[in-house]
């Protein structure tokens, strides 16, 4: 536990942070598998749209440092490589 007292505080803050941090990583799982059902299931139109949101959702994670950037990019490449596969085939 802590003892000083600006240990307390940055206890404090993380928690907020950690709550926090867990909204925008979740709102970008979400996103993201909502894109790739959508993909799956053959509903193009609706999966470039989806795709677009779940882009810009990692974009704003990766700028606020709630994930790593090179993770950002990477799960935004998975899903630009199934949009493509799917309109191709």
């Amino acid at each position: 536990m802590p003892i000083t007292k600006s240990a307390k505080k940055q206890v404090r803050k993380d928690a907020k942070r950690r709550l926090h941090n867990r909204s925008i990583r979740s709102l970008c799982r979400t996103n993201v598998v909502k894109a790739g059902r959508l993909i799956a299931s053959g509903e193009l139109e609706e999966a470039r749209e989806a795709v677009t949101v779940a882009i810009s959702s990692l974009d704003k994670a990766a700028e606020k440092g709630v994930i790593h950037p090179n993770n950002a990019a990477r799960r935004k490449a998975r899903l630009l490589k199934k949009l493509n596969q799917a309109l191709a085939g």
